[in-house]
């Protein structure tokens, strides 16, 4: 109760300051009342979501998720302003102790606050403010196709251009639009992939979640099938249950599940894709993740039956997974794919120029390719969103990796092979 009461009385008091902001930069009242009543509807739909609302849980429920959205956006707004206002502050502060040391009227007086300064206060905190709505109304379904070619000299030369699509993190506990979600999901089938590669998280908590949207992830298809791995949200292990029996038969029902959608799901296992006489090992990880995230991944025993020449794809959520066990591995694991970051839904990125987020102060690995020892990794950016309801600067993402053989082996071997054919001939 006292952590309500002292969260309430910061929110008040950091609104009464903004209004001053409003006040000096507007005449007409109604500005005031607006911005008061935007601000009490704000904190009065959270308190109840965050009390006598959903579930307890450690996820938020679509309800829960919005009332922090707009909490968020609102305290953005708030303290952008403020920093700005108590800037100035300080220098009306020092400005009327000065008066008062070394003035001729010694008397202690505040200047009046400069309206410009509020103005510009008020558009620069108007930026965020927009942007995070715009992430919740729009952002969130933006889903973006990023396409990649990579390049491997050992790539089997039957796979050469085998296109995959990658999903990840689909979280489908907090979708709440499905015309949008048909819309990234037939975005998905007009790759027109030879596989489909989800890596994990397709829950929030629960199996039942996925109940909605089962048809149209089942409507998912590529010639060679498509593949899946379990995040650490599929585990169930980010809400109470009654009974331990309870959440196991959660888990054994998303397999099911997962299973009735045409999806493969590889549990510290491996597959073979065959072409002819060529074939590439895929092999799947349960959740593995440093800081405190399940591990239940086990490389060893999912590729215990993989040759060490075999060219390798490894599926695993977590890309803190592949910086830990998987690159130092003695086996070369030559694309690993994973999800799990979201990008943290929130950043910049300007291709060619810049990638940033914050999240980056926690993974090293975070979004997009990278590649380390001679192997690559593709950090997808998620399907879905979780917590904040929307994205701001990284979009959902649905990636397209195009296998290819390397041009300068390739030329080596044909040049190999015509020297061969020259002295055969003379």
């Amino acid at each position: 109760m006292f952590r309500w009461i002292l969260f309430v009385v910061i929110y008040i008091g950091l609104s009464i300051y903004v209004i001053q902001a409003i006040k000096a930069t507007v005449r007409q009242p109604w500005w005031s009342y607006l911005y008061i009543g935007v601000a009490l509807a704000v904190l009065i739909n959270f308190i109840y979501q965050f009390t006598v609302g959903e579930e307890a849980g450690r996820v938020l429920s679509v309800p829960k998720s919005y009332a922090f959205g707009f909490l968020l956006t609102i305290l953005t707004f708030k303290i952008i302003t403020i920093f700005f206002l108590f800037s100035e502050d300080i220098f009306r502060l020092v400005t009327g102790l000065y008066e008062k040391v070394f003035g001729t009227s010694k008397q202690f007086s505040l200047p009046q606050r400069r309206r410009f300064l509020s103005l510009i206060a008020l558009g620069i905190a108007s930026l965020p403010f927009g942007a995070l709505l715009y992430g919740m109304y729009r952002g969130k379904y933006n889903f973006k196709v990023l396409k990649y070619d990579l390049e491997f000299a050992d790539l089997p030369d039957a796979f050469d251009g085998y296109r995959i699509t990658q999903i990840s993190d689909i979280h489908s506990g907090s979708f709440d639009n499905r015309e949008m979600i048909e819309y990234g999901v037939n975005l998905i089938n007009k790759q027109k992939s030879d596989t489909i590669l989800f890596t994990g998280d397709m829950v929030n908590n629960k199996t039942e979640e996925m109940l909605p949207w089962a048809d149209l992830f089942s409507s998912l298809e590529a010639k060679d099938g498509k593949f899946s791995v379990l995040g650490n949200h599929d585990y169930g292990d980010y809400i109470p249950w009654e009974t331990e029996e309870l959440k196991q038969q959660n888990l054994k029902d998303l397999k099911v599940l997962q299973k009735n959608m045409g999806f493969d799901l590889l549990l510290n296992e491996h597959r073979y894709l065959q072409k002819g006489t060529d074939k590439i090992a895929l092999i799947g990880v349960e959740n593995w993740g440093k800081g405190g995230f399940k591990k239940a991944g086990d490389l060893k025993k999912a590729s215990s039956r993989i040759g060490n020449d075999d060219f390798k794809i490894l599926m695993s959520h977590d890309p803190s997974h592949w910086e830990e066990e998987v690159i130092n591995d003695s086996k070369h694991y030559h694309l690993t794919l994973s999800g799990h970051t979201h990008g943290m839904q929130f950043g910049i990125e300007i291709p060619g120029w810049i990638k940033w987020s914050p999240v980056k102060w926690r993974y090293r690995y975070w979004a997009g390719i990278y590649k380390e020892m001679g192997q690559f990794i593709n950090v997808n950016r998620g399907f879905g969103f979780l917590g904040y309801p929307g994205r701001v600067g990284i979009w959902p993402e649905i990636t397209v990796i195009t296998l290819k053989k390397e041009v300068v082996n390739m030329i080596l071997t044909w040049l190999g092979a015509t020297k061969i054919t020259v002295s055969l001939l003379f």
